[in-house]
């Protein structure tokens, strides 16, 4: 048994509302600046603007990734953060693309 005060990561009580706004924040300005080299690559057919986009979110992933250990080492809701991880990752391998697109 756990004493009082302490979450086991069994018991699934993962609820941080501010951890959830933290991250998804990170989530979006990750994006955003993905977005950003992306709009650059379309209108300037630019191969480093192409290649900047999967990096973005492949550093993003990663940084998610550092984030999760921080908050896991501090016992905090560390399941947040690597859902973020997840989802920049998942979005890297989909824009993994990008840099072969542009002639």
């Amino acid at each position: 048994m756990t004493s009082e005060g302490t979450i086991n990561d069994v018991e699934k009580r993962w609820r941080d509302p501010a951890a959830v706004r933290a991250a998804v924040r990170y989530v979006g300005i990750v994006v955003i600046v993905a977005a950003a080299a992306f709009a650059a690559t379309v209108m300037t057919r630019s191969l480093v603007a192409g290649v900047l986009v999967p990096a973005i979110l492949f550093v993003g992933g990663i940084g998610a990734f550092v984030r999760t250990i921080q908050v896991w080492r501090a016992e905090g809701v560390w399941v947040i953060w690597q859902a973020a991880g997840w989802i920049l990752l998942l979005l890297f391998f989909i824009f993994l693309g990008v840099p072969f697109a542009v002639r």
